[in-house]
């Protein structure tokens, strides 16, 4: 069963990163400017290029936004856990954990934020929640092809088995008694961040070693899930490159 990517940077960054490609369909009336990296890249992955009328390609696409260029691929491939760790190496870790996103956009967000923050996986549970989609693919502006994605029968396992390894897990709760910048980040962390109506479930927040919160200045009293995940992250990248800086 194939798949698609839809969108310039998604399909350009599939093609960088070397996910294999069926084909890719580009619309007729398309300039040249806006296609001309896309058929560089097939033309070196030896990706073979269609040009097709757009409704095609408006149905392919399913409502998503495709700018007339889509990628037929084969299902995205979840990464392993096991495998994400064994490849860090002598870095010091940093994953996050989704309990219950279930908005593709926020989870397209967060793989996103987590790649620009140099976290080295995402987690996501198996049922009742997002997973890899097209949708996904775009709104991570292609950062999916980048940062390994897992998928676990248990969010809250998991989290015990990564303690095991020397894991601290923080979580984003807005209810927190710390802030965000008083907790230490800068060692091996697990980041979790709860679903976007009911935020981390009792169980999960119960293993959690430390909660976090972002204070809040405005009347509004909550921020959107894939917000807090990035301040959550970089505030972790600042204390890993404050502590790298010293030595």
């Amino acid at each position: 069963m194939e798949d698609i990517i839809a969108g310039r940077n998604p399909v350009c960054e599939a093609l960088r990163a070397g996910r294999p490609i069926n084909k890719i369909y580009l619309a007729r009336n398309l300039k040249p400017a806006t296609f001309a990296e896309v058929s560089g890249l097939a033309r070196e992955k030896q990706v073979p290029v269609q040009k097709v009328e757009k409704q095609l390609l408006d149905r392919m696409a399913e409502g998503a936004l495709h700018q007339g260029i889509i990628a037929s691929v084969a299902p995205y491939e979840y990464a392993d856990l096991d495998d994400i760790l064994a490849q860090l190496g002598e870095q010091v870790p940093l994953l996050v954990l989704l309990d219950g996103i279930n908005d593709p956009h926020n989870l397209g967000a967060i793989i996103r934020s987590a790649d620009a923050a140099g976290a080295h996986g995402v987690i996501i549970p198996r049922r009742r929640a997002a997973s890899v989609t097209s949708v996904v693919a775009r709104a991570s502006a292609g950062a999916v092809e980048f940062v390994p994605v897992a998928r676990v029968t248990n969010i809250a396992v998991t989290i015990d088995m990564l303690k095991e390894r020397g894991f601290w897990v923080a979580g984003a709760d807005l209810a927190a008694e710390q802030l965000l910048w008083d907790a230490p980040l800068d060692g091996p962390l697990a980041v979790v961040v709860g679903g976007e109506d009911k935020g981390i479930s009792r169980l999960v927040r119960e293993k959690c070693d430390l909660l976090v919160r972002l204070p809040m200045a405005g009347r509004v009293n909550s921020l959107n899930a894939s917000v807090a995940a990035a301040l959550v992250l970089f505030e972790a990248m600042r204390q890993r490159n404050k502590r790298l800086s010293k030595g």
